[in-house]
């Protein structure tokens, strides 16, 4: 039971840690002429997005097949609250949440946006997500997150809802890794001319504690107009580094001892609209294979993991969320 319980935590917590791979981060400086790809902030005017997330999982232990199918959507709000010079200060809200989980036959689904949303052993977690808050910095010359506020209340709302998370999401809900999450939104995009057929790159690490580490490598490529959009093509290699045998295990029944992980397929589109000055719409598909190794009672086992994901992102204007 202990195996079953640890396997299956390892399933949910993979597919979860990976929401925010799916999407893209750092990126090289552009210098020639060409057209002008700039987000453009507004005090107080708000928009929206609605990122849905589908993964496919498999992990063979031992001869025997765990299968998981996972759908999820975040809606966020961002208001530019401040702006001065190279420097924006943002308000982002989830404003509902959508999951759908099929872990081996077993299914738990939870839709803030329902008048009544189904009770399940996760549903209270899931219920602290609705409604939370932060306030990022944004520098425009980088496009990066240079600060994000909230991250205390957010980890204490969460462990109300479940205590014996507390040790985990202290380490995997650090500072730093909610601003290479928030990162994605702004950082694609050069904030400079580029010219069709010109490429940047970026890099990032995301520290996921007893989880590991996920580096990834990032190559973006204007390929000119779409209708009134800008197209970008996005291809992705993501590097899995296991956590180290200091590294704490948070809480969890499992320790992941080593890994063989590598991305196949991952490649994706950015389109942006240059009158409005932000993403339209972005889609990224990945594929990782591999295996690992982990311990669980005093015991090693191997795992074979094969996982697909697309994630989709779509801007608007109005909360898409439909208000009964």
């Amino acid at each position: 039971m202990l195996q079953q319980r640890g396997l299956t935590a390892l399933v949910v917590l993979l597919g979860l840690a990976l929401i925010s791979l799916g999407q893209d981060k750092d990126q090289g400086k552009a210098k020639i002429e060409g057209t002008p790809l700039k987000w453009k902030f507004e005090k107080d005017k708000t928009f929206y997005q609605e990122m849905k997330t589908e993964t496919k999982q498999t992990m063979k232990v031992m001869g025997s097949e765990v299968v998981q199918n996972q759908d999820q959507t975040f809606y966020f709000s961002w208001t530019p609250i401040k702006v001065e010079g190279d420097t924006v200060t943002i308000r982002q809200k989830i404003e509902g949440v959508k999951m759908s989980i099929d872990i081996g036959g077993s299914k738990i689904n939870y839709d803030s946006t329902a008048a009544q949303p189904a009770s399940n052993p996760l549903s209270d977690f899931f219920k602290q997500l609705v409604g939370a808050e932060f306030t990022l910095t944004l520098d425009t010359k980088t496009m990066k997150v240079t600060k994000i506020e909230g991250r205390d209340k957010f980890v204490e709302n969460l462990v109300k809802a479940n205590p014996q998370m507390k040790p985990l999401l202290e380490q995997i809900l650090s500072e730093e890794a909610l601003k290479e999450m928030a990162d994605p939104t702004f950082a694609a995009i050069p904030a400079e001319s580029v010219a069709k057929g010109q490429t940047w790159t970026r890099e990032t690490k995301l520290n996921m504690g007893p989880i590991g580490t996920y580096e990834n490598s990032y190559k973006y490529t204007y390929e000119g107009p779409d209708g009134k959009l800008q197209k970008i093509k996005v291809d992705t290699t993501l590097k899995y580094v296991p956590p180290s045998e200091t590294t704490p295990t948070g809480g969890l029944p499992f320790k992941i001892k080593s890994a063989d992980l590598q991305s196949k397929d991952a490649s994706g589109t950015i389109l942006f609209d240059t009158e409005k000055g932000r993403v339209d719409k972005s889609e990224m598909n990945i594929k990782l294979e591999g295996k690992l190794s982990i311990e669980i009672g005093g015991q090693t086992t191997t795992v074979e993991l094969s996982q697909t994901q697309k994630t989709t992102v779509t801007t608007s204007d109005t909360n898409p969320i439909k208000k009964s």
